[in-house]
Formats: C-alpha cells, sequence, structure tokens
C-alpha cells in the first residue's frame, strides 16, 4: 500500500513538474543571417531577430510567447540533437540565398536528417518562408518535403501599396488555430502545395498559404510568409487587422502542440 501511493505521489509531482515546465522557443539564426550597413559604416545583423524592436524583427511575436510563459532562444549553428536539446519549438524563417547573404548557409541532407528526427521524437517546427523573389526555396523544400510540404514559386495576396491593404485581407474566423484573431493580414505569400500526411490550415483565393502535419510525436507548421514580424503587429494596419492577437494565437497554439 506504502509503495503503491509513493508511485502516485511520484506520478503526481512528474506530471505538475511537466505541466509548469517553461517551454524553450528556438529562433533559427543561422540559415537566416542578413546584414546591412549602418549609417557608422558597420554590418548589423537585422531581419526575424528576437531583439530587433524596428519593422524588421519578430520582437512582439517573441513578447506573444513569453506571455504564454516560453523562454526565448536563438540557434547561430546547425540544428543538430544537441543543439535542439530542450527545444520545444523551433523556428526557421526565410533562409537566405546569394541576393541576401554573399555566403548563405542552405539546409542540406544532414540538416534534414537531424530536425526530422528532432520532430518525430515530439518537437513542434514553425517553417516561414517567403515570396520567391525573397526566400531561398529549392533548399527550404527539401526540408518541407519531408512532412508533406512544398513552397511553391507563385504570388499569392499582392498588395502595390498602402492604399490596397485589402488585397491581403484573410478571414480567420471561426479557423480553430485563431482564437481572437477575425481578420488578418498577409501580402506577397507563396502558396503551399500538399502531400499526406499535411493538411491545409489556412486558404486564399482557395489555396493553402497555411499548413500543418504530425510527424510521430512532432507537429510542423508552414506559411508562405514571415508575416509576424514587427512591421505588421505594432499597429501600422488598418484596425481591422488583427495581426497583433494572430501573433498570440499562434504562439498559444504551437505552445500546446509541444509533447
Amino acid at each position: 500500500m506504502r509503495n503503491s501511493l509513493c508511485i502516485t505521489l511520484i506520478l503526481i509531482i512528474g506530471y505538475c513538474l511537466k505541466a509548469n515546465a517553461q517551454v524553450v522557443v528556438t529562433l533559427d539564426y543561422y540559415f537566416n543571417h542578413e546584414t546591412h550597413l549602418t549609417p557608422e559604416g558597420t554590418l548589423q545583423r537585422f531581419h526575424y531577430l528576437w531583439e530587433d524592436n524596428s519593422n524588421t524583427g519578430f520582437s512582439v511575436l517573441g513578447e506573444a510567447f513569453k506571455k504564454q510563459g516560453a523562454v526565448l532562444k536563438s540557434l547561430e549553428e546547425p540544428p543538430t540533437q544537441s543543439n535542439l536539446k530542450g527545444t520545444g519549438i523551433y523556428i526557421i524563417v526565410d533562409p537566405d540565398s546569394k541576393k541576401e547573404n554573399a555566403d548563405p548557409k542552405y539546409i542540406g541532407r544532414s540538416d534534414i536528417i537531424e530536425i526530422e528526427r528532432w520532430v518525430r521524437n515530439g518537437g513542434v517546427l514553425l517553417m516561414l518562408a517567403n515570396d520567391s523573389a525573397n526566400v531561398e526555396l529549392k533548399h527550404f523544400n527539401t526540408l518541407a518535403i519531408r512532412f508533406g510540404m512544398r513552397f511553391k514559386n507563385d504570388l499569392q495576396n499582392h498588395v502595390l501599396n498602402d492604399s490596397h491593404f485589402e488585397d491581403g485581407a484573410v478571414v480567420t474566423m471561426d479557423n480553430p488555430i485563431f482564437n481572437t484573431a477575425k481578420k488578418i493580414f498577409l501580402k506577397d505569400v507563396c502558396s503551399i502545395a500538399l502531400n499526406e500526411p499535411a493538411k491545409p490550415a489556412l486558404l486564399s483565393n482557395g489555396t493553402a498559404i497555411m499548413a500543418w502535419a504530425k510527424c510521430g510525436k512532432g507537429f510542423v507548421m508552414a506559411v508562405g510568409d514571415p508575416w509576424l514580424y514587427n512591421e505588421y503587429t505594432n499597429g501600422r494596419l488598418p484596425a481591422d487587422f488583427e495581426n497583433d492577437k494572430a501573433a498570440n494565437d499562434i504562439a498559444a497554439y504551437l505552445i500546446k502542440q509541444v509533447k
């Protein structure tokens, strides 16, 4: 009886520790490594960084994860099992082409093996592409197709300028991923071709621009644009667009997928 009680207590304590454990969200800084010259003439990293509070940064999305109790990290090295150890959610956004980086780090076979193994063991992967003129799709797709997805060389929701915001409008009402956002802005996005086990998560003009797939114990989500960067989550959009709420919705949804 005493042994049974001890086992029960251990299981309860273990469950509570797991429930209160902070999810680590790791943002790739290896495949995406863009720089620009500052007014002082020095090279500075920018584009989709947690610590970047300007329009090009992901600080708003980072805060959305932190509101859910997550811890933010970045990875400037290849995604090996050792480097991903402890990570619950791994985000790869807009991998570099030679247009953006003189020495781009392309996703290779060894990277795919490591990432897929990590996902199958319970990791949650978020892949954020871009329109084909601004992302390296060839190697990114070698990873995406492992989960039944392929970013297409097309352009959906093209927005000419700020007078045409509605061309980038997508209704998310009643979508299970978006508990609070009803209408979001996604411009100049590539669509996603799907095979099993991938499923469409969000459609625009009848084509998937967001998708998801289960893989082993893990979960993968893909979006055809890095759409939650600060420029479109900081209030610059017209009031009826809710990308700020979408950032919170995505963060909460992905954290729920972590095993």
